[in-house]
């Protein structure tokens, strides 16, 4: 008797997944939807990286958050008309929240207007 399947690989059951149904082509995704997704990573990398993901947290690296929130800020603010205010409205909440936990956790203050981001979105003020 011979297996009909390739050698090392198991028989496929009708209960497991077929992931080439299961996968989107990326030019199936709305671009509102790939946009807010990317803010969404800067986000959580900029928050993680100004030690906001947990009490206590060890981790800061403000070098880091700096660059991710001015990415996030230039992404939301050169995006904002294309997504409708509907979508951009809570991405500017969370990068403000972002650029005043960054004016908060920072030892050496920055300028009005030239903390992270601030040359896209203007002074961010508490």
């Amino acid at each position: 008797m011979t297996d009909a399947t390739p050698s090392g690989s198991p028989p496929a059951s009708p209960a497991s997944p077929d992931y080439d149904d299961m996968t989107r082509d990326i030019a199936d995704v709305p671009a509102v939807e790939v946009i807010t997704t990317v803010a969404v990573h800067l986000l959580s990398a900029a928050a993680v990286n100004l030690g906001l993901d947990k009490p206590d947290s060890e981790h800061k690296d403000l070098d880091e958050a700096r660059k991710l929130i001015t990415a996030l800020a230039g992404l939301v603010t050169a995006s904002a008309t294309e997504i409708s205010s509907f979508h951009a409205a809570p991405l500017r909440d969370g990068l403000k929240s972002l650029q005043l936990a960054f004016r908060e956790a920072s030892l050496v203050q920055d300028e009005p207007g030239q903390g992270p981001g601030e040359k896209f979105t203007g002074p961010v003020y508490a």
